[in-house]
This record gives structure tokens, sequence and C-alpha cells, in this order.
């Protein structure tokens, strides 16, 4: 079994590095949420003009959804991970595929980057971050992109030790 894994290792570490940061969120809620409070309550009283009165709660929405995409798409990414090691994709595409999928984790950074950076520039703004954007992009675009030669291979037999092919 270690022997197929050795081929998804580094995607393999990226998810377990996303899974992580989603505990951490989750077991620093449950032992300081003030914490988070705190940060947003002096970030907005330092720019009022930036905010409404929805602010403090969409701001904490943000950390939460970190919190809530990170451990989720860990899961799941798992899961793919298991079937891009099972499958017949050749070696090279095998770690390609799992980095990819690996790089998942880069979404829910986006939400916490948003978490970060909203008390001081706005909700708004924080949304189109260039932070932000690139850890969107970098996140969806990579999950996307692994799970599509996952899927071509399992469906159709692409990037296949077995044919030669890519």
């Amino acid at each position: 079994m270690i022997n197929k894994l050795t081929s998804i290792k580094a995607g393999l570490a990226l998810v377990m590095l996303g899974l992580i940061f989603g505990i951490g969120l989750g077991v620093t809620f449950g032992i300081n949420e003030a914490l988070f409070e705190a940060y947003v309550t002096r970030g907005i009283a330092a720019h009022p003009e930036l905010h409404d009165a929805n602010s403090p709660e969409k701001i904490w929405r943000y950390v939460q959804r970190a919190h809530f995409h990170s451990t989720g798409i860990a899961a799941f990414s798992i899961g793919l991970l298991l079937l891009v090691s099972a499958s017949s994709i050749n070696q090279r595409f095998k770690m390609i595929t799992a980095i990819l999928i690996g790089l998942g984790g880069c979404y829910p950074l986006a939400w916490f980057t948003m978490f970060i950076v909203a008390p001081t520039i706005g909700t708004g703004a924080a949304h189109t971050h260039p932070v932000t954007e690139l850890l969107t992009y970098i996140g969806v675009g990579g999950l996307l992109l692994g799970v599509a030669i996952l899927f071509a291979n399992l469906f159709f037999g692409l990037f296949s030790e077995r044919n030669g092919s890519w």
C-alpha cells in the first residue's frame, strides 16, 4: 500500500496541511473565540468608514468558511487521492494530479485572507484583494484540473500507463 502512495505523497501532504489548518481553526474557535471577535472589533473601530452594521457578522463568517471549506475539501480530496493512487494514470501524471488536487486547499486560505484583511479594507475590497483572488484561482483551478485528469483516466483511459498516452 505504501508503494502505491509514493506518487501521491506531495498532494497528500498538501491535503493533510489543509486538514490540519481546518481542525486547528476549529480548536482555536473552541479555546478562544474571543480572539477572533476582538480582532474584528479592533479593525472595524480603526476603520469605521469602511463598515456597516453587518460587517462584524460577515467578517466572522469568513473565518468560519475557512474552517468549513478547509476540512471539507481535505476530506473529499483524500478520497480523490486514493482513487488517483489506484488508477491506471502513469506515475508522472499521478504526481501532477495529486498536487493539483492538493492545491484545492488554497481555496479556504482565500476565505482566511478575507478575514485577515476585511477589518482594514472593508468586506467588498476583501473579496477582490489580489491575494484572495490568487488563492481562489489556484485552489479552484487546481482542484478542477486534477479532477478532470482523474475523470479522463477513469472513464476514457487517458494518461494511462497501459496505452502509453500522455
